[in-house]
């Protein structure tokens, strides 16, 4: 391999990477918390998703820094300019970096594990369930005891309230991971339409 090819490989590497963020950006900037009222009844929430991906797809060290300051910027542009409620932010707030982070780790787990030639559905479901779960416990367990939302927490009223919300967040992560790997192996597919 010449160093012109090797060139032109890192410029398409690295604009395929450009691309993916440029999405997942999007993503977050359109349904973080659902600031636009437009699409709040349309399509689910997609930042957990959007973490998980991120470390899927993104190679950059900074990657996971950047979507998780991307998201603080979001709810404080919200809660500032944009009218919405502040009753989330509380001292567990900073529990989101390690409740994000669990996603970002079970999306780069998947891409160590499997690999991305072509997402396999079993351990994609597999990993995106265990990043769910590990990140509602840890978000919403860190708010229900240490937001002083609530004066007498116990483990009926956390699981009650877990229940309610839990299947939301896991229909949008199944919603979200399930486009993303069928655009992913659609575009495999377009690229290399000998191996398919």
């Amino acid at each position: 391999m010449n160093s012109l090819s090797c060139t032109r490989d890192h410029g398409i590497y690295r604009a395929r990477q450009a691309a993916i963020a440029a999405v997942l950006i999007s993503l977050m900037v359109l349904t973080r918390g659902h600031h636009f009222p437009l699409l709040r009844n349309i399509v689910p929430g997609a930042s957990w998703a959007v973490f998980f991906l991120a470390g899927m797809y993104l190679n950059a060290p900074l990657a996971l820094a950047g979507f998780l300051g991307l998201a603080v910027g979001i709810d404080y542009a919200a809660i500032e300019w944009g009218g919405t409620r502040a009753f989330c932010v509380s001292p567990a707030y900073i529990a989101l970096l390690p409740a994000y982070a669990s996603l970002w780790l079970a999306g780069r787990g998947y891409r160590l594990g499997w690999g991305l030639e072509r997402i396999a559905p079993l351990p994609l479901v597999f990993c995106g369930l265990l990043g769910t779960l590990v990140c509602d416990v840890i978000s919403s367990g860190s708010f229900y005891l240490y937001s002083g939302r609530f004066a007498y927490p116990n483990w009926a009223e956390y699981l009650a309230r877990s229940a309610q919300h839990l299947p939301r967040c896991l229909v949008a992560m199944g919603l979200w991971l399930s486009m993303a790997a069928l655009a992913h192996n659609l575009l495999l597919a377009r690229r290399n339409p000998a191996h398919h």
